[in-house]
């Protein structure tokens, strides 16, 4: 590790948590340059929803480059792209009935959140954004604008861009009627809030904590924009692409947003982010929004053979709720197991975590996991969660024995804590 320590910036985050030098991964294994095994669940925070290195998309992209294909495309036309445009309009966009458009920015969440406030301040003449409390939508100056949490809110990091917050489904508790504040904050001329041009939020926030919007919640925003004028923005960036079981989070919900960010597991572990948007709402002039890398052809090429291998059918979103009941109960009989602990599970699909509001007791947990050779991170402003991400398609064998592992973790560190 002394060449990270020597030479890597302070920065570093994830390495502190998981301090070895990791070589090979293979689905929901991973090994260390010494060859241990680490069981995932963690997933690249969201990018590894089809494992690592699907078999299906390596080796396109081994062919890919073995006939020369093109590798750097800008926004031209390509054989790449257009294959996984079409495979994307038939497999995802027309069984579900929606008419986006979709528009390839720099490969990162953040730029693509970023894309997406930006046009719909132009195609509503109007500066105002509407975001959540415990909101995170990346790192860039915009995106951070639009995140809760404080400690991203330093003034070092800039000018925070004509953003308001609102709170989240159930922040002001079960008895407060989160929209019902919203709408009043809109009605009222002395609320000191302007009609905003768009509402942005994460129907389940990841890194916020995993508070879950109900569909009663996303369905009564959804009508809130819908009256009045402001443009719905779903940051399906983390939760997408199958996480909570369909392919897009609002889906159980049956609204339809007017631009849904998606990036991470749309590339199959490559850099790629996509803006889908309501053709109304494209106002963009030819290049206004750009980036040098908006064209990643190994994203396009694995995202094509992923999106023919896990939703031509519904057998992926079967899975995932059937595991998801499993990592339900696991983390329910924790709680049980230690009621003096005051434990809150939480989340969606395979999106799940276990909320201890002690300080440290989360992190130690984390800590205890990797010793034991699971690799699983915390959430939430406090980092009071353990978030457990794993990868939609691992084999039941290996989630199994990944939870065992993780409750064996979460009972050491609670005995400890009584």
């Amino acid at each position: 590790m002394d060449i990270f320590n020597d030479y890597e910036s302070e920065v570093r985050g994830y390495i502190r948590s998981f301090p070895t030098v990791f070589d090979k991964a293979v689905g929901a294994e991973i090994f260390g340059e010494d060859g241990t095994r680490y069981i995932d669940f963690f997933a690249g925070a969201g990018t590894l929803n089809y494992g690592h290195n699907p078999e299906v998309a390596v080796e396109a992209q081994i062919k890919y480059l073995q006939d020369r294909r093109i590798a750097h495309g800008l926004d031209k036309a390509t054989v790449a792209k257009q294959a996984f445009m079409e495979t994307f309009v038939e497999k995802i966009l027309k069984p579900r009935g929606l008419d986006y458009k979709m528009q390839f920015t720099g490969p990162t969440g953040t730029n693509c959140t970023e894309a997406a406030m930006k046009l719909a301040r132009q195609a509503k003449n109007r500066p105002g954004i509407i975001a959540f409390t415990n909101a995170y939508h990346g790192h860039t100056m915009g995106a951070l604008a639009a995140t809760g949490n404080e400690s991203y809110r330093d003034d070092s990091y800039g000018s925070r861009g004509a953003v308001s917050f609102m709170p989240f489904d159930g922040f002001l508790g079960p008895d407060i009627d989160s929209l019902h504040v919203f709408r009043r904050y809109l009605e009222d001329k002395g609320s000191g809030l302007e009609k905003p041009a768009a509402v942005i939020i994460e129907t389940v926030q990841g890194e916020g904590g995993i508070n879950v919007a109900s569909t009663e919640f996303l369905q009564g925003l959804s009508t809130l924009c819908k009256d009045n004028d402001i443009l719905l923005i779903v940051d399906d960036i983390q939760v997408g692409n199958g996480r909570t079981g369909k392919f897009f989070s609002f889906e159980e919900a049956g609204i339809k947003p007017d631009m849904v960010c998606l990036s991470k597991s749309i590339g199959g572990g490559n850099p790629m982010a996509v803006l889908l948007m309501d053709p109304k709402v494209d106002v963009w002039s030819p290049g206004e929004h750009t980036g040098t890398f908006r064209g990643n052809s190994l994203a396009f090429v694995a995202a094509k053979e992923l999106i023919d291998a896990f939703w031509s059918d519904d057998q992926l979103t079967h899975d995932v709720f059937r595991k998801s009941k499993i990592m339900r109960t696991a983390l329910e009989e924790l709680r049980d197991e230690f009621p003096s602990l005051n434990c809150n599970v939480r989340g969606r699909g395979l999106v799940m975590g276990i909320e201890t509001k002690r300080e440290g007791f989360a992190d130690a947990v984390s800590a205890k996991a990797f010793e034991r050779r699971l690799i699983c991170e915390t959430c939430g402003a406090e980092s009071t969660i353990n978030k457990l991400f794993v990868a939609l398609n691992i084999d039941d064998e290996i989630f199994n024995e990944g939870l065992t592992v993780f409750k064996d973790a979460f009972r050491e560190v609670a005995i400890k804590h009584l």
